[in-house]
């Protein structure tokens, strides 16, 4: 049994929240070939990466409370365990239809993962350590998505578009294992809360009327959009418009994800240094001036893959940042239901980004300029929300520490 302090926990725990990640990067070079396959368009194969998210979003405001009250670790077994069913269920789906329902699974069982890693580092670290591990969690999940459209793209050359999610499978199994013989339960019996529907409202509205769990929850969200409206528009616009390969769309992908890995290392090393807020200004500083930079290429006609790539990779650099970091401030004061506050974060968070991919898919005219529209507002939103919530929030905080 692993020790719950120890740096293999940490591993575990970035490992079950990758399950997200690689749940919607590894098959979008299989998007154009998978629309082919099953005869439909390109908005349909678009809507099962929306329509994850939105089941996702769904799933999270049950699994937060309900291992609030039972622990984080059945309630990530049965998430784990139905989340191998729908995989399996999309490998050999026959149509579009199958194939929208398998993915709808996959998410309400896949939620578990992300959510109850996050408020298990609540758990175990406290407060302000938080921050750092789910910085330094992050960079291990960063190997995720930069390994997973290269291995996407492999599979498809090879097995084909259904091997993707006989993998996904494969490693939900994996992860099952792990789960049971070797993870201990993170949250202590004195913790524990009422699954009472009255008990889980109060919870929610106590953290809605919250302006910094707002705050910081915005700001991720709007970030995470932009984040989603690449993903969901991305496959379409370098692969089909820009002519790049499913191969070569890998390898820009994994740049990508490089600017990500980057951003965490940087939000670890600064934690302490500089600070929660520092941190989050210049972040969001960052995505706002790189969605600003990818929208005006757009618009001025500049159609080519490091257009859209280059910009990106500054964008991921900005959100490595701003994901532990608002992620930390949005369960920091909130211990007593930290599953809660992982759960309504993440809904919110996932809601706001499946209505951006779904604008892309509504809107997409052939080129890049939705996507890179999506992606400067995602940037900028996420400044505003910093600098007209979170800040004056932190603000108010420190005069009252002050005060007292």
């Amino acid at each position: 049994m692993l020790r719950l302090k120890s740096p293999a926990t940490v591993i575990t725990l970035a490992a079950l929240t990758a399950l997200g990640p690689l749940a919607t990067d590894m098959y979008l070079p299989a998007m154009p070939a998978m629309a082919e396959a099953l005869d439909t368009g390109p908005d349909q194969i678009q809507l099962t990466l929306s329509l994850y998210m939105a089941g996702f979003a769904v799933a999270q405001l049950f699994c937060g409370p309900i291992s609030d009250r039972f622990g984080r670790k059945p309630v990530m077994v049965a998430g784990f365990g139905l989340f191998l069913l729908a995989s399996l269920l999309c490998a050999f789906a026959p149509s579009i239809e199958w194939l929208l329902a398998g993915r709808f699974l996959q998410a309400l069982g896949g939620a578990a993962g992300p959510v109850l890693g996050r408020a298990a580092v609540r758990d175990i670290h406290g407060p302000i350590e938080a921050g750092r591990v789910l910085s330094y969690m992050a960079s291990t999940m960063a190997l995720a998505p930069a390994l997973a459209p290269i291995v996407g793209a492999g599979l498809l050359l090879f097995f084909g578009w259904e091997s993707i999610f006989l993998l996904l499978t494969v490693y939900a199994a994996a992860m099952l294992l792990v789960l049971a013989f070797l993870m201990p339960e993170p949250l202590a019996r004195e913790n524990r809360q009422s699954v009472h529907p009255a008990t889980i409202l109060r919870n929610y509205r106590m953290l809605l009327g919250q302006s910094a769990f707002m705050g910081y929850t915005l700001v991720n969200a709007s970030g995470f959009a932009g984040l989603f409206a690449f993903l969901s528009g991305s496959s379409f616009v370098l692969i089909e418009f820009m002519g790049m390969s499913p191969f070569g769309y890998g390898i820009g992908f994994t740049l990508i994800v490089a600017g990500f890995f980057s951003g965490t290392l940087v939000s670890g090393r600064y934690s302490h240094r500089l600070g929660r807020d520092r941190l989050l200004l210049l972040a969001t500083a960052i995505c706002a001036l790189a969605g600003t930079i990818m929208a005006g290429l757009a618009a001025a006609g500049v159609y080519t893959p490091w257009a859209v790539i280059g910009p990106h990779i500054l964008f991921l650099v900005g959100f490595g940042i701003v994901m532990p970091q608002s992620m930390s401030g949005a369960l920091a004061p909130n211990p007593q239901c930290a599953g809660s506050a992982s759960s309504l974060f993440g809904f919110l968070q996932m809601t706001i980004a499946a209505l951006g991919g779904a604008l892309v898919g509504r809107f997409h005219d052939g080129t890049s300029l939705t996507m890179a529209i999506s992606i400067g507002l995602g940037g900028v939103l996420s400044l505003v929300a910093y600098l007209l919530l979170v800040r004056p929030a932190s603000q108010a905080a420190a005069a009252s520490q002050a005060r007292s």
